[in-house]
Order: structure tokens, then C-alpha cells, then sequence
């Protein structure tokens, strides 16, 4: 592990199933994460899927709970909502929405595209105040506990990977089972940037940019290079 601990944000859409497991599994390991939803409200599943239970962000997880137990404890308890708010109340007290944090991290992993797409839209729209990249990576995640579970594992496998591999100015490689891709993110304010980065697979593991170097070294300089991206 480098002497700066990396400083992990993990991001969903309600900081409820996804993002809490890869929390609760990396601050296991050691890790300085936080987690956090991009939507406006949280959504659990209620008991049809157009009547989910719909909540502000300032509602804890132990108010959830109660309000579920209530409801239909036998229903919850069958589909795991509430052990799922059991484990999150045990982390933290209540979800947390990106958009209203204004925390400087290394890394940022999003649970799907749109969430993605969310966290790059708002990063774009703040006034640049520290000038630090960080870097976003989307790691596709089902909405279920078992894939919350497995997806877990592999963001725990990547921020490992990007930890070793730190002091060494790369990204290093590793086996996931699924498509990463990802932005750089350059809070500069003579030369503010967003650019891609694509994982591509070679043989029987991912290759990543060894991209922190180059892009630190450019932005001081008011312009941004980007080739050749790929090791290897």
C-alpha cells in the first residue's frame, strides 16, 4: 500500500445495495472509501415494481428499516431488503448523494452507465478549486445481492491493483469479468479536461493506461497529450 492511502469513492444510484457492499467489503480490506447515490431520491423495491418505497436521503437506514418492518415484514425479509439495511445501518447512518459532496478523491468507481454518466456531468459542472485528477471508472453492476456481491469483489480487486501499483506511476493488470471504462478527470483551472480510458483485454487479463504520470505532468502546462495510452 503507498504511504497516501488511496481515497475511494464507490457510487450508485441509491447507496443502498452496490455501492454499501463494495463499502462495506473495501473498508474491510483497509481502505479510505466512502459511498454514495446520484438520484434525486432513494428507491427500494416495494411490493410491486411500479410501488417502490421511496425515500429522501436524509432518512436513515434505520428509519427504512422500522418503516419496511412495518409495512410487510414477511415481504422484506423474503426479498432481503431488510437484512440489506441491517448491513448498511452497521457502516453508516443514512445514504449519501454525491452531488452534495464536495470530498477530494483518487478514485471514484460508478455501479453502472447512467450513474456514470451522472458523476462525470456533475465533476464537469464544479468550479475548479484543487486542481487533482481523479479518476472514474464504471464497473457494470446488476441490481440484485448476488451481483452486488460478485461486483464487489472486483472493485475490491481493482482499487488492490491501483493501490500496488501506485508508487510505481501505472495502473498495473488484473482478470475481471466484466468491461471497465472510465474518464480521467483534470480539476485544472487553465486547462480543465475530461478524457476517456478504456480497459482492453490482452490474453487472459486487462490491460490499463499508465496514464497518472503523463496527465499530472501536462496540465501545469495548459494542454493535455494522450498517446500512446495502452501498456503493452
Amino acid at each position: 500500500m503507498p504511504s497516501a492511502p488511496l481515497r475511494v469513492a464507490v457510487v450508485c444510484s441509491s447507496n443502498q445495495n452496490r455501492s454499501m457492499e463494495a463499502h462495506n467489503i473495501l473498508s474491510k480490506r483497509g481502505f479510505s472509501v466512502r459511498s454514495f447515490g446520484t438520484g434525486t431520491h432513494v428507491k427500494l423495491p416495494g411490493p410491486a415494481p411500479d410501488k417502490p418505497n421511496v425515500y429522501d436521503f436524509k432518512t436513515t437506514y434505520d428509519q427504512m428499516y422500522n418503516d419496511l418492518l412495518r409495512k410487510d415484514k414477511e415481504l422484506y425479509t423474503q426479498n432481503g431488503i431488510l437484512h440489506m439495511l441491517d448491513r448498511n445501518k452497521r457502516i453508516k447512518p443514512r445514504p449519501e448523494r454525491f452531488q452534495n459532496c464536495k470530498d477530494v478523491f483518487d478514485l471514484i468507481l460508478t455501479c453502472e452507465e447512467r450513474v456514470y454518466d451522472q458523476v462525470v456531468e456533475d465533476l464537469n459542472s464544479r468550479e475548479q478549486e484543487t486542481c487533482q485528477p481523479v479518476h472514474v471508472i464504471n464497473v457494470d453492476i446488476q441490481d440484485n445481492h448476488e451481483e452486488a456481491t460478485l461486483g464487489a469483489f472486483l472493485i475490491c480487486e481493482l482499487c488492490q491493483c491501483v493501490s500496488e501499483e501506485e508508487n510505481q506511476q501505472s495502473w498495473g493488470c488484473l482478470a475481471p469479468s466484466c468491461l471497465l471504462r472510465g474518464w480521467a478527470w483534470l480539476d485544472a483551472p487553465e486547462a480543465p479536461a475530461f478524457l476517456e480510458l478504456l480497459a482492453v483485454k490482452s490474453t487472459s487479463r486487462w490491460e490499463f493506461p499508465r496514464f497518472p504520470a503523463r496527465f499530472r505532468s501536462c496540465w501545469s502546462n495548459g494542454w493535455v497529450e494522450l498517446s500512446p495510452w495502452f501498456a503493452g
